[in-house]
């Protein structure tokens, strides 16, 4: 094995990092101006469903940006680090100058944006550098890259929350922190940023002409979806369903420890039997898993501590295989990855967006009260709802999407 295949570990810390800047963002930056500056939900809601009409644009276009950086990706990915760590100081870290509602846009702008930027670079020079590992190089990377990334998202999860027992201002403590690991990820991964081995890009059209790619972007839409949903309510259905204040970053760290955990068993698995079964056998295990949360309600957090166990090591398979699997296709059709990734990015992300303009109104015109006031009984019911069934229902419809992608299909 050469030394450039053996820099695994460097991939795993800047997946980490790039975890830390996503799913948590959206788990705590919305609550956090609800809570400091007294935003109000739908407010937010809009704010984040805009900033994902600009990813319309802006992610297929970072892709081509990525492609044409290529031979500079080191510099470009720098500069994007170093932007991301800014505006997450400048999210978490500083008094709005100017109204809260437009600093929340545009620092997440700025963050979301870099975030898009560095995520495609890096999964596209994923692509090459699957080619230089023995045996099927996507799998083994994926295990590094979604272990460390889910690493990463359990940190991100529960620092806030830990910071907030030694610290007045956690989460100014959490973006200086974020700010640290952008430096060390950016340096370990220095050396892996060489434009060799990254082929020219071939367009959006050699992509999107390919069925079995089209259908696992549709996949990748659709099973984002689940997440999306949960990711927007969990807090809301730990404080409010499950009247359990305080053990919102306990169950985080449990859900997302426990996905770690799980990914690299879900790699071997996919190595043995094909990343296509395995991945179905583990959503189906995933609804199995996660339809617990329905039938719970106050006190029931030991209850739903085993549901965080149970799903989050079944949510280590979809964010390991189902990467892999469009990889392995890029590999075949669009060799440099970035404008693939670009597409990827897109549709992983908008589901956020859609999940909070469509849910967060509906329940707070049901009159769920988020700071701190008695819910109506309705309200929390469809909260629970919201938060477990339709995660649900939508995992269906993932499965029956992916049970019709030929991954064996030549290019």
């Amino acid at each position: 094995m050469t030394p450039r295949a053996q820099r695994l570990p460097a991939y795993a810390l800047f997946a980490a990092l790039l975890s830390a800047a996503g799913l948590p963002i959206y788990i705590h930056a919305p609550k956090f101006y609800v809570d400091e500056y007294g935003v109000s939900l739908a407010a937010l809601a809009t704010v984040l469903f805009v900033l994902r009409l600009l990813d319309v644009v802006q992610d297929p276009l970072l892709g081509k940006l990525s492609e044409r950086l290529r031979h500079h990706r080191g510099s470009a990915v720098a500069v994007g680090a170093g932007v991301m760590a800014l505006s997450m100081v400048g999210l978490f870290a500083v008094t709005p100058p100017v109204s809260p509602l437009l600093w929340f846009g545009g620092m997440l702008t700025l963050v979301f944006s870099s975030f898009s930027f560095l995520t495609i670079c890096f999964y596209a020079q994923g692509v090459a550098k699957a080619k230089t590992l023995a045996g099927n190089g996507h799998i083994a990377l994926a295990r590094w890259r979604e272990t460390g990334a889910l690493l990463g998202v359990c940190v991100a999860s529960v620092t806030p929350v830990a910071l907030g027992v030694f610290l007045e201002a956690p989460f100014a403590g959490f973006a200086v922190g974020f700010a640290v690991l952008a430096i060390a990820a950016a340096m370990a991964m220095r050396a892996e940023w060489r434009p060799s081995g990254v082929p020219a890009g071939t367009g959006f059209a050699t992509i999107l002409r390919d069925s079995v790619a089209r259908r696992l972007l549709l996949v990748a839409l659709v099973n984002a979806a689940p997440v999306a949903v949960s990711s927007t309510l969990f807090l809301f259905y730990v404080e409010i369903a499950l009247e359990a204040p305080g053990w919102e970053g306990a169950l985080l760290l449990l859900f997302f420890l426990s996905a770690a955990v799980a990914a690299p068993f879900w790699g071997a698995q996919a190595a043995r039997f094909g990343p296509k079964p395995v991945l179905l056998v583990a959503m189906v295990l995933g609804i199995a898993a996660f339809g617990g949360a329905l039938f719970l309600g106050a006190g029931d957090q030991w209850l739903f501590a085993l549901v965080c166990i149970a799903s989050g090591a079944v949510l280590g398979a979809d964010l390991t295989l189902l990467p892999a699997m469009f990889a392995n296709r890029m590999s075949q059709i669009a060799p440099s990855g970035a404008e693939g990734f670009g597409l990827w990015s897109f549709v992983s992300k908008f589901t956020l967006a859609l999940a909070a303009i469509a849910l967060l109104p509906v329940l707070e015109g049901a009159g769920l009260q988020t700071a701190g006031g008695a819910s109506p009984d309705e309200a929390v019911s469809l909260l629970i709802w919201f938060y477990a069934g339709v995660p649900c229902l939508l995992k269906v419809l993932a499965i029956l999407l992916l049970s019709r992608v030929n991954v064996t299909e030549d290019p």
